[in-house]
């Protein structure tokens, strides 16, 4: 069983904060711990506003987010690694050649859908990825 999930993508401020709490939300019966960071983290920034507004209107609160960098530490202190996108999960094992068993794309179990960043995009382009992110986490939630 895994015990904690640490949710990445680029700038860690749009997807993998909103993937971080849809999962709290869809996971909050269980014990399990999730968090997020990123490749090239904005560190101790907010979430994109437009992503608050998004996630809130689904009833996901993020407004204590601080983006993030990820770090070894993270890596080996988690369970499973959720990316974004391939070229994320093909940066990360790189880096950190250990998360390689255990780092998978979050649209996995959605034949590998990999989660377009919406930064600085449309409010539709945000919806479209809140909506990505909700069913990749939804998928993800019978295997947690």
């Amino acid at each position: 069983m895994f015990d904690s999930i640490l949710v990445v993508c680029a700038g860690n401020i749009c997807r993998s904060p909103t993937a971080e709490y849809v999962l709290k939300h869809k996971l909050k019966e269980t014990k399990i711990n999730v968090s997020s960071a990123g490749l090239t983290a904005l560190e101790g920034k907010p979430a994109d506003p437009m992503a608050r507004e998004i996630a809130s209107n689904h009833g996901i609160e993020m407004n204590e987010h601080q983006g993030r960098q990820l770090t070894s530490q993270l890596i080996a202190s988690n369970s499973v690694i959720l990316v974004m996108e391939e070229r994320h999960l093909n940066d990360l094992c790189n880096r950190y050649p250990q998360a390689r068993g255990k780092t998978f794309l979050l649209g996995k179990w959605l034949g590998d859908k990999e989660i377009p960043d919406p930064y600085r995009q449309s409010k539709e382009a945000f919806e479209h990825v809140y909506e990505l992110i909700d069913g990749a986490c939804g998928a993800w939630q019978k295997y947690l």
